[in-house]
This record gives C-alpha cells, sequence and structure tokens, in this order.
C-alpha cells in the first residue's frame, strides 16, 4: 500500500478514536470523564495507530517530518469531520465544548503553548510504557492531563471544529501554539537527557 496513503488511514482511525473520547469527557466530565477519555488512547496504542502526540516524540530522522505532517493532518481531518456528527446528532455536548473554547481564548496562546507542553511530555511518558506493555500509566496520564488543564492539539481540534463561531485568526493562533507546544513537551525527555542514558 502506498505509505502516505496508509499514514494517513493510520492517522484518521486515531482521530477517531480521540474524537470518541472527547464526546464521553464533553457528556460526563469532571474527573469520570476525564477517566473514561483513556479509551481512545488506549485504543490508538492498541491499534499501533498514528496520534500526533505519540509520534512526535519519536521523531529522529530527516524523513519522519513528512510524516508527521501526514499524521497531525489525517489526525485533523478525523476530529473535524467527527465533531460536525456529533455536534449534529448530540447537540447536547455543545455547552461543554464552548466552554473549554472560550477556556481557551480567555488564555491566549502563549498559556495555551506552555500548557501544550505539559500535555505532550505526560503522552510522550505513557507511550512509551505503553510500549513496554504497562497501560497504567496510561489510564493515570490521560486524566492527569485534562485534569491539569493542559492542552491536546489533537483533542481541542475536535472541540475547536464543534463550535466553529469562535474559530478565527485568534483561535488559531491558539491551536498552532498547542500543536508546537505538544512538541516540545513530547521530546522534552531526549533534550534533557542525555543520549547514552536514554531507554
Amino acid at each position: 500500500m502506498n505509505q502516505p496513503l496508509s499514514i494517513l488511514r493510520s492517522a484518521f482511525l486515531a482521530g477517531l478514536c480521540i474524537s470518541i473520547g472527547c464526546v464521553v469527557n464533553l457528556r460526563v466530565g469532571g474527573v469520570a470523564g476525564a477517566v473514561l477519555f483513556s479509551f481512545g488512547l488506549l485504543a490508538v496504542l492498541h491499534y499501533q495507530l498514528k496520534l500526533y502526540t505519540g509520534t512526535a516524540g519519536f521523531v529522529r530522522a530527516k524523513g519522519d517530518w513528512g510524516m508527521l505532517a501526514q499524521v497531525l493532518i489525517g489526525n485533523v481531518l478525523a476530529c473535524s469531520l467527527c465533531s460536525m456528527v456529533f455536534a449534529y446528532a448530540q447537540p447536547d455536548i455543545l455547552p461543554a465544548a464552548e466552554t473549554i473554547v472560550l477556556s481557551r481564548l480567555s488564555k491566549g496562546p502563549l498559556a495555551c503553548f506552555l500548557l501544550a507542553i505539559g500535555c505532550g511530555f505526560i503522552m510522550t511518558t505513557a507511550v512509551q510504557f505503553g510500549r513496554g506493555g504497562k497501560f497504567l500509566p496510561l489510564l493515570f496520564g490521560v486524566p492527569v492531563f485534562i485534569l491539569c488543564g493542559f492542552t491536546h492539539s489533537i483533542a481541542d481540534a475536535f472541540y475547536f471544529m464543534a463550535t466553529p463561531q469562535f474559530i478565527d485568526g485568534n483561535l488559531l493562533t491558539i491551536y498552532i501554539g498547542e500543536v508546537l507546544g505538544n512538541f516540545v513537551g513530547c521530546n522534552l525527555y531526549r533534550w534533557v537527557i542525555s543520549p547514552e542514558n536514554q531507554v
């Protein structure tokens, strides 16, 4: 199969998994919603799908940059489509999504960038454990980043597209900041720990 197409398909399905996590988080909320969101990430790891925040911390070769861009595009496309479907089929999720988006707007691009670093670090750490067959850190890591208010660029693609009335240049700047912040957080362990000490 054509590799770019294969990557896009995997990334699209990963975005679908995250969208399911977003929906349950919006409907349930609180600690329970944050814990149940973990299903999306567990599904991504189980099926070995391409998720931006699960891939960005493992980019090493020059050719990986194009792959990472494809992953981000596939994730965002899936979240955009799913957000429209769920906004139509279950409009009761919209008030909670609006609350999240308004919170991001009130914080601004720099704060969202900084919060995204925390999320990226947690996600890469959880994926490292998951690749070793240890899924409990993922079950804890996802609620931790949600309850800390850290920003996840793929989940926010769902929340932002579910509330198109808020989409403008400012929200786009915030989103770019989240993507960059997630990347920084995902690679923090590699930049801080010397290569010979990395697992």
